[in-house]
């Protein structure tokens, strides 16, 4: 039998939370309708705060978007608060939406807790502010009109 030790996250803010020390889950859901797109388009998903911890229960979802297209899902910048480039596919990469896609994760098991910033390449602080969850096509280009969904559930500590 192998014993594993547990590393809990909590912030010291919620030590004397009235809600028992529990963290408020924040949802990003967006719907985007994708024309048909060439390699490489970019959409914008979303923003969140740069600490938010985003969580394993985030999903994305398409229609069959045709081809041997791809989805990458990323983090950029707000305003330029990143000290290095964006990341076009800092949160996933690989997403085949060449048929339908459902409940796909955002977040690799690995990953899941950690803040949105430390998912840019290279980034070694919080930047404070913003950053721009968005996907890019990738592999071909998308033949057919589909519909995307991407649900982003996070903590903010």
């Amino acid at each position: 039998m192998t014993a594993y030790t547990a590393t809990e996250r909590r912030s010291h803010l919620l030590a004397g939370a009235s809600h028992g020390g529990a963290y408020n889950v924040i949802n990003l859901t967006a719907t985007i309708e994708l024309a048909v797109s060439t390699l490489g388009s970019t959409f914008t998903i979303g923003y969140v705060p740069s600490n938010a911890r985003l969580l394993g229960s985030s999903r994305l979802y398409s229609d069959t978007l045709g081809g041997s297209s791809t989805l990458d899902l990323g983090i950029g910048a707000v305003k330029g608060n990143l000290v290095n480039a964006d990341d076009p596919n800092g949160l996933s990469a690989g997403h085949d939406v060449s048929s339908a896609l459902s409940d796909a994760l955002v977040v690799a098991a690995a990953d899941m807790g950690k803040p949105a910033w430390d998912f840019v390449a290279s980034e070694t602080v919080d930047p404070g502010g913003m950053v721009r969850v968005y996907g890019t096509v990738t592999g071909a280009s998308t033949t057919v009109i589909g519909t995307i969904t991407t649900e982003m559930n996070y903590v903010v500590d």
